[in-house]
């Protein structure tokens, strides 16, 4: 019942180690079958990944990998749901690994007549110190340990999916989709997965930036959608509870918030002022 949809752009190094997570997941409670969409790659992320194709087929799995000569997210997820075959659909960026519980717990929250939607609890990872002490902070933040934020991985069922058509030309596809759904429709299951943030202040301040633009952009192209909106907000004693616990993550995250706000001159993103390069600035 459900197609696991893998956007790759150029993610040869990472694609084997979140392949490799799924195909080691515990036997789900429903089918599954694997769409990898290679897409305006210039590496071998498509050859890496049809390298995993035999151990899908040794689990039953169907597996498929798409090779776009064109890049573009929305491209690539409308066409791996093209190629999609169960009705079931989960979105996992390439840098994300799933534990072993994640896709039978997806399975179960999804099944079901209502529209649903799912993801797994998020574990926000980092390497560096910069970009370490900016996730100890990023955790704490309300919506991201309590809400069901969908980073890197969501699913719907097929109630969910019929929800939009083809996935608009934008730049936040998760936030987009979350909004569909109503607070009470969105699960969160306790099966867990890596969300890999990137490397070092620029980086970090560059991929805030573009998800403050692609909610900016939601916002306006799709007004109605915000009375779905359920961030809490942190709020002064929030703010002095995160300062206090952790006085160098807070500075860190803090920096880059701000250095988003005066660095920003782009405050409005039009209908599909979507940009070409849709990494997360490694």
């Amino acid at each position: 019942m459900l197609s696991v949809i893998i956007p790759a752009n150029n993610e040869e190094a990472l694609i084997g180690a979140c392949l490799t997570a799924i195909l080691a997941s515990d036997s789900p409670a429903c089918p599954v079958e694997i769409v990898v969409v290679a897409n305006g790659c210039t590496d071998r992320t498509a050859e890496v990944a049809q390298g995993f194709v035999p151990q899908a087929l040794a689990r039953g799995w169907k597996m498929t990998v798409l090779d776009l000569t064109q890049g573009g997210k929305m491209r690539a997820l409308n066409a791996g749901d093209d190629a999609a075959s169960l009705p079931w659909r989960a979105y996992l960026d390439a840098d994300v690994t799933v534990s072993r519980g994640l896709l039978n717990q997806l399975c179960h929250a999804l099944d079901g007549p209502k529209a649903r939607y799912a993801s797994g609890t998020l574990r926000i990872t980092a390497k560096g110190t910069i970009s370490k002490a900016y996730a100890a902070t990023y955790r704490k933040v309300p919506f991201m340990a309590h809400g069901v934020p969908g980073c890197g991985l969501f699913a719907v069922n097929a109630a969910g999916r019929a929800r939009w058509g083809k996935f608009p030309d934008i730049i936040s596809d998760d936030t987009y989709v979350r909004l569909l759904f109503r607070p009470e429709e969105r699960v969160a299951v306790r099966a867990s997965y890596d969300w890999p943030i990137v490397e070092g202040f620029r980086a970090l301040v560059k991929v805030r930036r573009r998800q403050d633009r692609g909610v900016r952009q939601v916002a306006a192209l799709f007004p109605d959608l915000m009375a779905n909106e359920d961030k809490a907000r942190l709020g002064l004693r929030g703010i002095v509870h995160l300062a206090a616990r952790n006085p160098v993550g807070f500075a860190v995250y803090s920096g880059v918030a701000l250095a988003v706000r005066l660095g920003d001159r782009r405050r409005d993103v039009p209908a599909g002022a979507v940009l070409a390069d849709w990494s997360r600035g490694r």
